[in-house]
């Protein structure tokens, strides 16, 4: 199992989507939410996921094509 960071930044249209749970299930990721921030036009997740390396990577364009920014943490935000 590999383990990602990922920084997302959603659309006001895809707030209140499951992506991250369909995300989860189509390729077979754990998701673990490490910090949220939610308005009214703009939704940010910081989410530690595991999977195998081609499933992050799967995982990652499914985001992407959906709509999602995504920038890569480097490091744990929890010291």
């Amino acid at each position: 199992m590999a383990k990602q960071m990922l920084h997302l930044i959603f659309p006001q249209k895809l707030i209140k989507k499951p992506v991250i749970y369909t995300m989860a299930k189509k390729y077979d990721v754990v998701p673990n939410i490490r910090r949220a921030k939610i308005t009214e036009t703009v939704g940010e997740v910081t989410l530690e996921l595991n999977a195998t390396e081609e499933n992050l990577k799967k995982a990652q364009r499914y985001l992407e094509k959906t709509g999602i920014k995504i920038e890569l943490v480097v490091g744990d935000i929890v010291e």
